[in-house]
């Protein structure tokens, strides 16, 4: 195989990888998949329309994340998170997010802070949670950009990563919470302040671990 074709086919592989971490981790947050409940690798693949091959990848590194728990011939397992492990992952998440705003808030160009200015703009004027979910993506790693460090980066993809896509917070006062916390975040960047830009971040993401925990309360996460 040429050099070429191996790498469309790892690019290949590693879509097919992600696709079914993403459907597992959906599966696992919506309620689906309960702590101690086994995944069905075979019946995975089959309604995804891929081999078992790239399921078990995306076990592996659900397993790194300590989403997945595999016992030796007995196969794979939801972890049995608790409360505080989700509350945990959004602090971690809300640290090192704080870290990148702080850096951000001396690095964002005018074009760069404008350009937040108009996402959380677009998330106000909007009422499409799936839109506001994108854009709440898009205003957060614009933020993250704005450190300019891949490591910093490259720990903030990992970790937002493992939070599924779908998860966004539908509640009306949650929704207006977040917005108010962006507006606040974009004031503390264009006032170039690091430091209230770092709490401000780091207390955004602590709400969220809170909202995030009820939200799996409701769905029977803990049942």
């Amino acid at each position: 195989m040429s050099n070429a074709g191996r790498l469309v086919g790892d690019a290949s592989s590693a879509v097919l990888k992600q696709t079914a971490a993403q459907e597992i981790r959906r599966q696992i947050f919506s309620g689906q998949m309960k702590p101690g409940a086994k995944v069905d690798q075979d019946a995975l693949a089959e309604r995804l329309g891929m081999s078992k091959l790239p399921v078990r990848e995306a076990l592996i590194a659900l397993a790194g994340e300590g989403i997945i728990e595999t016992i030796p011939r007995r196969g794979a397992f939801v972890a049995d998170l608790t409360r505080a492990d989700i509350r945990d992952h959004y602090w971690m998440l809300g640290v090192i997010s704080g870290l990148a705003a702080e850096r951000a808030s001396v690095n964002l160009t005018d074009e760069e802070l404008a350009e937040l200015t108009a996402l959380a703009d677009r998330m106000e004027s909007t009422d499409d949670l799936l839109a506001m979910e994108r854009l709440n993506f898009q205003f957060h790693r614009l933020i993250n950009l704005g450190a300019r460090s891949r490591r910093l980066v490259a720990e903030l993809k990992l970790l937002s990563g493992a939070i599924p896509l779908g998860f966004f917070d539908s509640h009306p006062e949650s929704v207006a919470s977040s917005l108010r916390d962006h507006r606040e975040i974009v004031d503390a960047l264009a006032s170039r302040s690091p430091g209230m830009v770092r709490t401000l971040t780091e207390g955004h993401f602590l709400r969220g671990g809170h909202r995030a925990v009820a939200q799996l309360e409701e769905r029977g996460f803990w049942a």
